[in-house]
């Protein structure tokens, strides 16, 4: 066993003591370590609890945010901007319709009918200013074939002299023939002129270039003053009764060289691709764009407009989205058969109908003319018409 140690009692009080002070060392570090943790662990608290609001106040807004898209979801914007986009394309669509109608009108002549088509275009107008497109569009087409009939009416009344079945143009001079088509019969007029004894000129009102208030003629003045046998209207352009024309009244924008061998409105033909026919001593030139012809002044006469119906004996057009050339009415055109030159009328026809018919008679090229109020043809006399006054005409002088 080991030996118990013995102390002195001065020895046991310093011990004592000793054993108090170092008790009292470690419960005072005790409690100051203990503050010391206390303080960081309530540091650490409020900053978990700053981010806890900082998080909910995230997930408020994430919820919102989730809240604004299923509203959005629901609302389906995109289909409301298809909607209205759709609605767009057809207030345009309607309207075009509207105006070509109201023009077919104001080109036929007065009476109690056109009074009568006047009337029911009031009630298609009406309907479209109440957004009611379906009933609009359903009495646009009624209106149409109210239209078509008109022109077929008076189109019989003019019958002179009656029509012939045949599909073979003649060869000079006037005729009257019903032209049998794969989409149809139509009654067509037309004069001949072989280039070998007929120069074919173009005539205008103008001297120059104009684009507003133009000079116009009816097609006898035409024909009188440069002692041409035969005639027809030319060029689209815009006439006085036109809504549209407001600032270009009696103007025309299409390439033509006059028998002064002027050439009308170069500068906006620069890069056209409108057709052309030109016509010379030597025969027919047709070009599908007329940025494919200089200005050359040695020909007869140039004339563009469109479009072009046959080419090189084949049809190239077949209608587009213009109400204008997919209604009924009276086709003018201008067309060639080797050197035969033929100007001529497509009763009661769209112009891709007068297209086939122009095809069905053996063309090798032809070329839509203006038609509607402006549409007149001569030969010793108004065959058709007479028409608006016109701003230019194609005429047949014998040489």
């Amino acid at each position: 066993m080991a030996a118990k140690v013995k102390y002195s009692p001065i020895k046991k009080i310093f011990l004592g003591l000793l054993t108090v002070s170092v008790a009292a060392g470690v419960i005072i570090a005790a409690v100051y370590w203990g503050r010391r943790v206390s303080s960081t662990i309530n540091s650490q608290t409020e900053e978990i609890v700053s981010l806890k609001e900082k998080i909910d106040e995230l997930s408020n807004l994430l919820l919102e945010a989730q809240k604004e898209i299923e509203r959005l979801k629901s609302e389906d914007l995109r289909a409301q901007n298809q909607k209205l986009a759709d609605n767009i394309k057809e207030i345009e669509k309607s309207y075009k319709e509207a105006t070509a109608v109201y023009e077919q009108i104001i080109d036929l002549p007065a009476g109690k009918n056109t009074i009568a088509l006047s009337d029911k275009l009031a009630t298609v107008l009406s309907e479209l200013s109440k957004l009611n497109y379906s009933k609009a569009n359903e009495l646009l087409v009624s209106l149409k074939k109210d239209i078509d009939t008109e022109i077929k009416r008076l189109a019989s009344l003019s019958a002179n002299p009656p029509a012939t079945k045949s599909n073979t143009p003649p060869g000079a001079g006037f005729s009257r023939q019903t032209v049998t088509t794969d989409v149809g019969e139509f009654t067509v007029s037309m004069v001949a002129a072989d280039l070998g004894s007929t120069k074919v000129i173009v005539d205008t009102a103008s001297d120059g270039d104009c684009t507003n208030n133009c000079p116009t003629l009816p097609l006898a003045s035409y024909v009188s003053r440069s002692g041409a046998y035969a005639g027809i209207n030319g060029t689209y352009f815009c006439p006085t009764s036109y809504p549209s024309c407001g600032g270009k009244t009696n103007s025309f924008d299409l390439l033509v060289m006059n028998k002064n061998k002027t050439y009308f409105n170069s500068g906006n033909n620069v890069y056209s691709t409108n057709p052309a026919f030109i016509f010379s001593a030597g025969g027919v030139r047709v070009v599908r764009n007329v940025s494919e012809w200089g200005r050359d002044t040695s020909v007869d006469g140039v004339i563009s407009n469109f479009p072009l119906l046959v080419f090189n004996k084949s049809v190239v057009f077949g209608g587009d989205d213009d109400p204008k050339k997919g209604s009924k009415g009276s086709r003018g055109f201008v067309a060639n058969k080797g050197n035969t030159v033929y100007i001529g009328i497509v009763y009661s026809a769209t112009v891709a109908e007068g297209a086939r018919a122009l095809s069905a008679l053996g063309m090798d090229n032809a070329m839509n003319l203006d038609s509607g109020g402006s549409t007149a043809l001569w030969s010793g006399g108004y065959k058709a018409g007479p028409g608006r006054e016109i701003p230019n005409a194609i005429l047949f002088v014998r040489k």
